[in-house]
């Protein structure tokens, strides 16, 4: 978690763009990063992120689904945009979605941080991870991996509210 934390301080220090990214249960979960340490932290004054979700805009996915494939949506995104300085969040409960390896082996050779978020064994996106949060279950237990994930999100919310001495 304080290297998590640590990647993110960082790149608030350069100015940088955080890209968080996930399929279904993780795209829920991506979106609710993106409000609480984006939206949650501003309106409070505590921090200001430039955080989005690769998940989020639904005519972008979809144009680039039926265009090249579902297993662009997010590389195409991060193409021509994406900096050394940027820190990818990829979320992923197996580890081994095509959309999220793409993105990740992109961000590698751009040289940017990759914070992976998986469960089960991991997967590839654990051995691709320069900063690996693993929750090891049994294969199928999306639903404990996702509640982890989601309570890693509010451990980081909760240290930045703490560091602001906001409410949450």
């Amino acid at each position: 978690i304080e290297q998590v934390i640590y990647a993110i301080e960082k790149t608030i220090e350069n100015k940088a763009q955080i890209y968080v990214l996930g399929n279904g249960g993780s795209s829920a979960t991506a979106s609710h990063m993106v409000n609480d340490l984006g939206v949650g932290l501003s309106r409070r004054k505590i921090r200001d992120f430039n955080i989005s979700s690769l998940a989020d805009n639904t005519p972008v996915i979809t144009a680039i689904a039926n265009d090249i494939g579902y297993e662009n949506i997010f590389l195409a995104q991060l193409e021509n945009k994406l900096a050394k300085d940027d820190v990818v969040i990829a979320i992923s409960c197996s580890g081994n979605s095509t959309n999220i390896i793409k993105a990740v082996k992109y961000a590698k050779s751009v040289g940017s941080t990759i914070i992976g978020l998986t469960g089960f064994k991991g997967g590839e996106l654990r051995e691709l991870s320069d900063i690996n949060f693993h929750i090891q279950t049994e294969g199928g237990q999306y639903g404990l991996v996702e509640d982890m994930h989601m309570i890693l999100d509010h451990i980081i919310y909760s240290y930045y509210i703490h560091l602001g001495h906001g409410k949450c």
